[in-house]
């Protein structure tokens, strides 16, 4: 009897869990929310002699209120029966998830006293611990409908036309909004010659092609991509001998604007087309206006 995928979608409210047990849904998995935890062992074995059940997501947050305390306990049960499982743990910028909770006008299950900051907190202060049992953490606070999206299927998927197992995330972002909380590698392009002091180059992005032939056409950003396609060609067989399932990669500029969106781009087809399982993500590109496509909602 083959034990079924299991992924265990949890995270702090607001942070986008209807939103990847959506995605996950649309890939196949058989989806169950709030299941408690004394319930995932027996739920398991159930799939296993279910036929044409491969695949589980159980979403499990602090609304089992008790419950949720045993879920160490079951987690310890399942590696003693050798039943695989990932953590997939979905957060957010207290300031973001205050302003979703006001968007949806719902109150926040652990503000009993109305406050919203102060639910987040109380929660957040919760899954500290389950929080270092995840596999793989996504910030959401810059993340549209569609960006989650793409990174749930680029982790779970079936990776169809791809020769790695390995999911590669590339993120562009602006070290004046800090580094990608998820970042397993962070590379400073703030080296390279700056669009943003060329008039003409200012109010576009590294999407546009001016500014990429702009980026692309000096000769110290040829050289450093080589090297580091060289070194990411290097290291990325060592993760995966290693058991690594999932890579951030992060590049930044000043702003997260114009050079990293650039190569990101550059370096997110350059991995596709070698048969890597590819995930393009830019955090900042439209920091300022109002194109970054449908929010989470909760």
């Amino acid at each position: 009897m083959t034990s079924p995928r299991l992924v265990i979608v949890t995270g702090l409210s607001g942070a986008g869990k209807t939103q990847a047990v959506r995605c996950l849904e649309d890939l196949g998995f058989f989806c169950v929310d709030n299941l408690p935890p004394m319930l995932i062992n027996k739920f398991a074995e159930l799939c296993a002699q279910a036929k044409g059940i491969s695949r589980i997501a159980l979403v499990i947050d602090v609304r089992g209120g008790e419950f949720f305390a045993s879920l160490f306990e079951v987690l310890a049960e399942l590696k003693r029966q050798q039943i695989n499982y990932e953590i997939l743990f979905l957060e957010a910028s207290n300031e973001t998830l205050v302003r979703r909770f006001k968007e949806s006008r719902r109150p926040h299950p652990l503000s009993t006293s109305g406050e919203i900051l102060a639910g987040i907190e109380e929660e957040r202060q919760r899954l500290q611990e389950l929080r270092g049992y995840a596999h793989k953490i996504i910030d959401t606070s810059n993340l549209t409908v569609a960006q989650l999206k793409e990174e749930i299927t680029n982790l779970y998927g079936d990776g169809e036309g791809t020769t790695s197992r390995l999911a590669i995330t590339f993120v562009s972002f602006g070290y004046k909004y800090g580094i990608p909380l998820d970042a397993d590698l962070v590379i400073d392009v703030r080296f390279l010659p700056n669009p943003h002091y060329e008039a003409d180059l200012k109010p576009l992005t590294g999407l546009d092609a001016r500014v990429r032939d702009y980026v692309f056409g000096k000769p110290q950003t040829a050289e450093f991509m080589d090297r580091l396609v060289g070194l990411l060609d290097f290291l990325i067989p060592y993760y995966t001998k290693e058991g690594k399932s999932t890579l951030t990669i992060a590049v930044g500029c000043t702003g997260g604007k114009h050079r990293s969106v650039a190569l990101v781009d550059h370096l997110g087809e350059l991995f596709k087309q070698n048969g890597y399982r590819v995930a393009v993500r830019h955090r900042d590109v439209w920091r300022g206006h109002n194109l970054a496509g449908e929010q989470l909602v909760i």
